[in-house]
């Protein structure tokens, strides 16, 4: 019996054995702690088209800008309805999925030597801050990603956010330049690789936030122009410069503006959105916006409105932005013609500005497959820049060409435009930025904190 038991306890004793390493190790193959570069790029673009471009930002953004609509009873997000407790989701994942991995993978490239992965790394860095801080103001950075090391990072004022976007493009174009090392390529859903496309996105956007402090504490909007200008010498040149995410439409792979105006949502456009477009006699509507299901017919539903219809009597966004295969466009070359149009006013007056103006319009009627005799004779109908009317047109088609962009709230709150009012039924006045998520209050108290959705971060001034 002895033998039997001995016999039967060898085999454990060989599975042990076998096994040793893996345990003394306690490493999961099945959970890594370490991988390549390439492995964390291709998931942070994702969700910096899927969540962080249009995530609940997207569509609390475009309710406040009053282009959606819920088919819902008031009050809801469209007449500022807005908890704490709704920014969480946003929050968490703009530092945990996207912040953090970048910053890991700007360490990991550094680390390595691979100095174009770095760059990309710092460029996307400084895109998802740049949108944080417009959001929500002061926000954690420079003592944000130290893990259990530091759970109540400080808050960083706006304005040191904003010095900090410049230095990571800088230090992101440096980068790129030296070019040592491995270097993106299918792995980067955005640019293939294409490392000129990246440093011109970074120029464009160190052009963007330039412009946004032209109404800054401290800053002046000449010279804010002039930076934007030299800056915009070496962004984008072309359509194809920009920045964008192309989506299969396969079942689980659908283009997130899409998935977002889905049935289940109740989210259509509003009627404010598509008027517009009728009003404007724009070429562009079937293109940005698609007929009602039920009627055929161009209808946006009243933002406000106590009323429930049905779903398919209203228009949904059109077949360039909104259909399951359409690309995400997240950085436009049409954004870079309409900051260097709004630059040269500010610098040189409406006539410098207007062929700038006209171009950006017909790159983005280019874009969308019009024509230039199209493009030209809505130009025509909006009639030339005058000194009382040209930062209102270039605003308003910028909004346009940045269609349902995040960019466009940022645009209103420093120049009014596009001019909207209080809708029926508002809680509140226009609200002018987030509400800091309830995690944060809870786990992280900051005086900041007690901000409301009418008050105004620091670059948002009268």
């Amino acid at each position: 019996m002895k033998k039997i038991i001995l016999f039967l306890l060898f085999p454990g004793f060989a599975l042990l054995s076998g096994c040793k390493k893996f345990i003394d190790v306690n490493d999961n193959p099945n959970n890594p702690t370490d991988v390549q570069e390439s492995l964390i790029l291709s998931p942070v673009e994702l969700d910096i088209s899927h969540s962080v471009s249009t995530g609940f930002d997207f569509a609390v953004v475009n309710h406040w800008m009053q282009n959606v609509a819920l088919n819902q009873p008031v009050p809801n997000t469209g007449t500022y309805l807005l908890y704490n407790g709704d920014m969480d989701g946003d929050w968490s994942n703009m530092y945990v999925a996207c912040l953090n991995n970048l910053v890991l993978l700007t360490k990991k490239a550094e680390a390595a030597g691979s100095s174009s992965y770095s760059g990309v790394a710092k460029i996307l860095t400084a895109l998802a801050l740049g949108t944080a801080t417009d959001l929500w103001g002061d926000i954690p950075y420079s003592e944000a990603f130290s893990g259990i090391e530091n759970l109540t990072p400080v808050y960083d004022k706006q304005e040191e956010i904003y010095k900090s976007l410049q230095t990571l493009l800088d230090n992101g174009i440096s980068d790129i330049a030296a070019n040592t090392g491995k270097a993106p390529g299918t792995d980067d859903f955005f640019y293939g690789g294409d490392l000129d496309k990246w440093t011109k996105l970074a120029y464009t956007l160190k052009a963007r936030y330039y412009m946004h402090l032209s109404k800054a504490p401290g800053y002046t909007a000449a010279t804010q122009a002039d930076l934007a200008l030299a800056a915009l010498q070496n962004g984008f040149q072309s359509n194809d410069d920009d920045l964008k995410f192309g989506y299969p439409g396969t079942a689980g792979q659908e283009n997130p503006v899409y998935v977002t105006f889905l049935s289940v949502s109740t989210l259509i456009l509003s009627e404010h959105f598509v008027e517009g477009f009728k009003t404007r006699n724009d070429p562009r509507l079937s293109l940005l916006v698609a007929p009602a299901t039920a009627t055929g017919l161009y209808t946006g539903r009243p933002i406000g409105a106590v009323d429930i219809g049905s779903l398919e009597d209203y228009s949904r966004p059109g077949s360039f932005y909104g259909d399951a295969a359409s690309s995400l466009y997240i950085v436009n070359y049409t954004e870079a013609l309409f900051l260097k149009a709004e630059a040269t006013l500010i610098k040189s007056g409406f006539a410098a500005a207007e062929p700038i103006y006209q171009e950006a319009v017909k790159a983005h009627m280019s874009k969308l497959g019009l024509s230039s005799g199209d493009a030209d004779t809505y130009i025509a109908s909006r009639g030339a820049l005058t000194a009382d009317n040209a930062l209102q047109l270039i605003i308003e088609e910028k909004t346009i060409a940045d269609y349902l962009s995040i960019e466009n709230f940022n645009d209103w709150r420093r120049t009014g435009y596009p001019a909207i009012t209080k809708v029926p039924n508002a809680l509140s006045d226009i609200p002018r930025r987030f509400l800091y998520p309830q995690l944060e209050i809870v786990s992280n108290p900051q005086a900041v904190q007690s901000a409301t959705i009418t008050d105004r971060v620091w670059w948002d001034q009268p």
